[in-house]
């Protein structure tokens, strides 16, 4: 299992059972401004937040889920996006 998380606000974003398809739900992020949903802040000071989002990888055979592997991915703010993957 796949999870795209926004690492500042701890913010589940999406899951995906292939990383291909985690990856193509982070090019869409990348896509939409800073500024508007999903990519704006959920906090009150979001104009001078951003998404940090981390790309996780869980073993779903275990309960709970075991972390197998956390990366960060993408940065979105107003300061623009930045990729962090190389498959970006």
């Amino acid at each position: 299992m796949f999870v795209i998380e926004d690492d500042i606000h701890a913010d589940q974003m999406s899951k995906f059972e292939a990383r291909a398809d985690a990856l193509v739900e982070l090019r869409r992020l990348a896509a939409i401004p800073w500024d508007q949903d999903p990519n704006t802040a959920p906090c009150t000071n979001w104009r001078n937040c951003g998404r940090e989002y981390r790309l996780i990888e869980y073993d779903t055979t275990t309960m709970p889920w075991r972390e197998v592997a956390s990366t960060p991915a993408l940065n979105i703010s107003a300061a623009g996006m930045r990729w962090l993957l190389p498959e970006g």
